[in-house]
């Protein structure tokens, strides 16, 4: 019985798991974006994402920590480089799980799982989104509206 085991064994032993989560985890900070199945992107989500934001502390233990993980040097330049330095005011959600069509071969759910602040596309989307926002009412009136009825009802109330 699997009472109370809460993560996919992704169909491998232990070890197996291990080390296809390191090699994915190494990919997915050097490339910052891969294509896999949807229950490796999930389970590889919850891997890495503790790693980087033990990669915010940049100290001798947390750099031995996360490359008792990865066991990749290059990996690790990288993790504590460019990946730290753009997450660090990022309280957490570094990854983004994109789902995609199934695979021809055994129709396997595939996604691409990225690192959020490494998509220049969807940033520049963003910012340019955020430049022309709109600006909306939520059922009360503006302000100059709501003075003016202000300043005619009390001179209403004054005559």
């Amino acid at each position: 019985m699997r009472h109370g085991k809460t993560f996919n064994h992704l169909g491998r032993n232990a070890s197996h798991r291990k080390a296809l989560l390191a090699n994915m985890a190494t990919s997915l900070i050097i490339h910052k974006r891969i294509s896999t199945t949807v229950a490796k992107a999930k389970e590889l989500r919850k891997y890495v994402e503790p790693l980087i934001s033990k990669a915010k502390d940049d100290s001798t233990h947390s750099r031995r920590v996360v490359f008792s993980y990865l066991k990749n040097k290059e990996s690790i330049k990288e993790l504590f480089g460019p990946v730290a330095g753009k997450v660090a005011d990022r309280p957490g959600g570094y990854t983004r799980i994109l789902k995609l069509m199934n695979r021809k071969g055994d129709n396997a759910e595939m996604a691409i799982i990225e690192l959020v602040d490494f998509n220049e596309n969807l940033l520049k989307d963003n910012s340019a989104k955020a430049g022309a926002a709109k600006k909306t009412r939520r059922g009360r009136a503006p302000k100059a509206k709501a003075e003016a009825t202000e300043t005619a009802t009390s001179n209403e109330e004054t005559n």
